[in-house]
């Protein structure tokens, strides 16, 4: 079961007149209100005209009018103040929204990691094969453990560029010629060619 809170004396004392003026306003509505069902009412006939009557009780009824509207008006500034003083007074209801909201913000941070956290697992997959089909397929012409897969792209475009063509090019000219002729020097030790250097 809750425990009321002790409220201070200043606030205490406030409360107690927006009680006061909620019930005075009540009453002023209702006895206004019921007043105005009064002098509906006919009369026997008395000292006074019917007209002067009227007249009277035609008057009376705007001014009763007049004061149910005033504590109508008076009731709503009465809810104004009311809810001033719980924005500025009702500190657990504040700190309720606030730990609400942040347990709120601190659910959507931690489902924003986790998806972060796949979306990396997920990237790093992707970049592990297409780093293993890059290095298997003819656009590698190096070793895979001398560069990696960026350096890898930016050489082949730089190699693919008008300017340095030839060099690359006759690079792998001179790598292929190299061991095709060291290839072809134990051939000319081969017993054929020993022999046609015996025939005269």
């Amino acid at each position: 079961m809750a425990t009321q809170r002790v409220l201070p004396q200043s606030k205490e004392t406030l409360l107690q007149s927006y009680n006061k003026r909620l019930k005075d306003d009540i009453r002023s509505i209702l006895d206004n209100f019921t007043e105005i069902i009064k002098t509906a009412r006919i009369e026997d006939e008395t000292q006074v005209s019917r007209a002067t009557q009227g007249e009277q009780d035609h008057y009376e009824m705007h001014v009763r009018a007049a004061n149910i509207v005033r504590a109508g008006e008076s009731l709503m500034k009465l809810v104004s103040d009311l809810k001033q003083f719980l924005i500025l007074n009702d500190f657990p209801s504040v700190n309720e929204a606030i730990s609400l909201r942040n347990h709120q913000l601190r659910t959507l941070q931690e489902e924003c990691d986790k998806k972060l956290t796949s979306l990396r697992d997920e990237i790093a997959i992707d970049l592990y094969e297409l780093e293993e089909e890059y290095y298997s397929s003819s656009y590698s012409q190096w070793d895979s453990a001398d560069l990696p897969l960026c350096e890898a792209f930016h050489r082949r475009d730089s190699w693919a560029s008008p300017g340095t063509t030839a060099g690359p090019a006759s690079g792998g000219a001179e790598d292929a010629s190299g061991p095709l002729s060291q290839e072809s020097t134990p051939g000319h030790l081969n017993g054929h060619s020993t022999n046609t250097a015996e025939h005269p």
